[in-house]
């Protein structure tokens, strides 16, 4: 399988990774990659930058050595309300947002309080897509939140680097791919990569 989009990367601005923006582009164009989406933690997470660094990315060039960058965030749920820590009047001039549990934001509950609050996740008009729902520490009722990501048109997203950052996510994540299939909802395909070397990567 060729990746030519990542739609899910991190900068130095993370606090926790190791690439600069032009650092990612130039190692991205190098391995054909066509396209991939700054997706930087948003400001909960420690480390993460303030939000005035996601008001400024306009500043950043769409295109660099051949390869485009979408202007976006990982947003951290911050409750089971459907709380996220950035304001809409950001997140409306961003490109792309995912979003997910961290459990350093939000403590792990039961699966009908994890997979409610995705419900109203997934209703947010800022948010395009979850990341790593297959996280085992925030078990789902999976077919609820598919059908919920294809009611509102929204994507469900398989992460690369599920199986090494949260152990036992394998299983979830086969069962979230074969719920997608079964119900017609959109998967995209991310690699969290915090290193340059590591965009585009999809071993999964």
């Amino acid at each position: 399988m060729t990746i030519e989009v990542d739609t899910h990367t991190h900068s130095i601005a993370s606090g926790h990774a190791f690439s600069t923006i032009i650092e990612m582009a130039q190692d991205a164009s190098k391995r054909g990659i066509k396209m991939f989406c700054l997706t930087d933690h948003a400001p909960a997470l420690a480390g993460s930058p303030h939000l005035w660094y996601f008001g400024n990315m306009k500043i950043i060039p769409p295109e660099l050595f051949g390869t485009r960058i979408i202007k976006g965030v990982e947003l951290n749920i911050l409750n089971y309300r459907g709380e996220v820590d950035l304001p809409r009047q950001i997140l409306k001039n961003l490109d792309y947002a995912i979003a997910s549990f961290h459990d350093v934001c939000i403590q792990p509950d039961t699966v009908e309080n994890h997979t409610g609050v995705l419900e109203v996740i997934l209703s947010n008009p800022y948010i395009d897509a979850l990341a790593h729902p297959g996280n085992p520490q925030f078990q789902i009722d999976i077919a609820k939140v598919v059908k919920t990501a294809v009611r509102e048109n929204k994507a469900i997203e398989i992460n690369n680097h599920s199986p090494v950052a949260r152990a036992g996510s394998e299983q979830n994540c086969c069962d979230i791919l074969a719920a997608c299939k079964e119900y017609g909802c959109r998967i995209v395909t991310g690699s969290d990569a915090h290193i340059c070397f590591d965009i585009g990567k999809f071993n999964f």
